[in-house]
């Protein structure tokens, strides 16, 4: 299939696909006479892979980990978990984050007077961190 096929079958853009070929993250495939790219079932299935540990916010160095350790059946199943561990630790990390954003902002949203913007608390809060 073509690259636009690809995409679609996969969900991931095509200009995406190109730059995972470029970074080796996604084998060069062959090219029909034409000059076109040709994916099969196994570069789609890949696609796929990288997109959904994308979705789950994985490192393009920790999916290629990943791809490593899923062409290895020999190996144990603790070096994926490891991973995915890090990165579950990670994604908590990064909400806890968030919350207090999203608590700041609701602080200084409720703060709001809505007065003349000469005195809005909201362009004051930004204007003076801490």
């Amino acid at each position: 299939m073509k690259i636009s096929e690809a995409a679609t079958a996969s969900g991931c853009n095509l200009e995406t696909i190109r730059y995972y070929e470029k970074v080796g993250l996604l084998p060069e495939t062959g090219r029909r006479p034409n000059g076109y790219r040709d994916y099969g079932p196994a570069e789609v299935r890949q696609l796929r892979f990288i997109v959904r540990g994308r979705a789950l916010g994985f490192s393009l160095q920790e999916i290629r980990a990943l791809l490593d350790l899923s062409a290895r059946s020999d190996l144990p199943c603790s070096q994926v978990e490891q991973i995915a561990r890090a990165q579950l630790s990670s994604v908590k990390e990064r909400i806890s984050e968030l919350q207090k954003v999203a608590s700041e902002l609701e602080c200084v949203i409720q703060s709001c007077g809505r007065a003349s913007r000469g005195t809005c608390t909201i362009l004051d809060a930004l204007q003076h961190a801490g």
